[in-house]
């Protein structure tokens, strides 16, 4: 019966966007656009992972987001339906977690020098060091703030922005404040540089929490006596003639840095970028110190949806199946990166179809702080990643590319001096028969001494454009465990609709976007996912 009640919600919802899509978009004088998103899965057991399936064999994550647009006027809101949340997602572990609800809403004018937001706000102050606030369905992550903001520009000169609000936290509000200004200054148009591009930003931000509520935190033995935390940024942002360079610095007063933080402590951290690009070649170099850089959105929240500011890891981010096997994830506490990137295309002068594109790749974190470690040095290795691939279009039909990946990384996350290894070649090859089939494999390997020892992966995908896409993957380890891990789908597209519908076993693991993680259980289903918009 529950099951029946779902599948009439997700038809009504469909109907809903069939029939809305079948208008003209145009709705009174205004512009008016929709989009549905359904990710679906119903879980089986599998005694081969070790693992029970969900209580719950049914899991769907639904969001509805529909806007509309008049002149200077623009309003809009999301809904979400969890019936229940998907396995793995922190949303559906909430003890006030809810199934349907309005997520998400807001209202906008938009002047020649002003604007004025109230409702949902996403936005991100320099590059996230202080506050970030966005959507990642993948994630399961929502942390918008519901308020008002305001920003304005003096004849395009100097603009300043101010916001206040209360912090979303999975499917209710923190038990925080939060408030923020922005100020903007382009001093190269200020001056008429021309061709230069220098800006410069400073940004503050405070989170108010009550320390009065019933917690199991002794705030005073975590040294924490204030509701308020502070932080503030400078940022840079230059660019000439192919070279851009960007760095930020920012501060903030006490705090705790993660749940599991024992101590408040003061935070800072230190970004700079710099990217320079001429014809067929581009570099680009990105360092970063965080000591005690992580905020919560509240004291009384945990999960990887309790941030209120944006600390992806600098690391390459793949697409292929064992390069992403163990992924890196950020530490809050401390950590020193960096991560640098060279490309360079080499064209044939007798076709522009033949060109060669060579790119190598490293990233590195370590611990800063000798708390971090069980030896008290402060420099024990978080990640180490040395890469490179050859990409080859050997013509309009074939293109190839090989890949090689050395990650080091550690298992207790810079605690102790023990690292993994982990060796990973990958070859990629893709056929095009014609304008509308095409064809592409992977084979993969990881060799290592450590942990799962050694991997080995294999996916073939075919295309029949515009509308239809097949494949299968599969894959295997061969080094400890023996488990097999396999993958086969097929997804339907047209215009601006989609419709996937797969199964398989997944391994349990991180599953990161742009650097940001979460943790997904193993599980064996069929998933089906929709998504459309008009």
């Amino acid at each position: 019966m529950r099951l029946n009640v779902r599948v009439s919600l997700f038809t009504i919802a469909g109907l809903l966007c069939w029939t809305l899509s079948g208008a003209q978009t145009g709705f009174g004088k205004g512009n008016f656009s929709a989009s549905l998103e359904s990710n679906s899965i119903y879980y089986l057991q599998d005694s081969g992972l070790g693992e029970s399936a969900p209580d719950d064999r049914f899991g769907s994550n639904n969001y509805l987001k529909m806007d509309y647009s008049v002149g200077k006027f623009s309003a809009g809101l999301q809904v979400e339906a969890y019936l229940p949340a998907l396995y793995g997602y922190e949303i559906g572990m909430q003890p006030d977690a809810k199934k349907f609800f309005l997520a998400s809403k807001y209202v906008r004018w938009t002047d020649d020098n002003f604007t004025v937001h109230v409702g949902d706000i996403y936005d991100q102050f320099g590059n996230g060091l202080v506050f970030r606030s966005y959507e990642d369905r993948n994630l399961g992550l929502n942390n918008s703030l519901e308020g008002i903001q305001a920003t304005y520009s003096w004849d395009g000169y100097v603009s300043v922005k101010g916001m206040y609000g209360r912090p979303r936290l999975y499917t209710g509000y923190a038990g925080s404040w939060v408030r923020g200004a922005s100020i903007d200054i382009p001093i190269a148009d200020i001056f008429n540089w021309g061709s230069v591009l220098l800006t410069l930003e400073g940004n503050y931000v405070n989170r108010y929490e009550s320390l009065g509520k019933e917690t199991e935190y002794d705030f005073a033995a975590l040294g924490i006596d204030n509701p308020n935390v502070n932080l503030l940024s400078g940022a840079l942002d230059f660019n000439w003639n192919g070279l851009t360079l960007k760095g930020e610095y920012s501060v903030k007063s006490k705090d705790l840095a993660s749940p599991s933080s024992v101590r408040a402590h003061r935070g800072a951290a230190l970004f700079a970028e710099a990217v320079y690009g001429h014809k067929s070649f581009s570099a680009s170099g990105t360092f970063r110190i965080l000591d005690h850089m992580g905020t919560m959105l509240s004291l009384y929240g945990n999960g990887t949806c309790n941030s209120l500011n944006y600390l992806p890891a600098l690391t390459r981010q793949y697409h292929y199946m064992l390069a992403n096997l163990n992924p890196y994830q950020v530490n809050v506490i401390g950590e020193a990166a960096g991560q640098a990137d060279l490309f360079y295309t080499l064209r044939s002068k007798e076709s522009r179809r033949k060109y060669w594109v060579f790119h190598a790749n490293y990233s590195t974190a370590y611990t800063i702080d000798g708390t971090q470690t069980s030896a008290g040095s402060g420099h024990n290795l978080l990640w180490s990643d040395i890469n490179a691939d050859v990409e080859r279009h050997w013509n309009k039909s074939l293109k190839t590319l090989l890949l090689y990946s050395r990650q080091e990384w550690s298992p207790s996350h810079g605690y102790n001096e023990e690292t993994y290894v982990s060796n990973i070649f990958v070859a990629d090859v893709q056929y095009k028969f014609n304008s509308k089939y095409a064809l592409r494999g992977e084979l993969q390997y990881l060799l290592s001494n450590d942990y799962e020892g050694d991997w080995m992966a294999v996916l073939l995908e075919f295309t029949m454009a515009p509308h239809w896409n097949i494949y299968a993957s599969e894959m295997y380890n061969n080094g400890v465990t023996g488990k097999h891990y396999y993958n086969a789908g097929v997804s339907w597209s047209r215009n601006k609709t989609r419709i996937q519908l797969s199964y398989g076993r997944n391994r349990a693991g991180y599953v990161c976007s742009g650097g940001v993680c979460r943790y997904s259980p193993a599980y064996t289903g069929l998933n089906l996912l929709i998504s459309t918009s008009f």
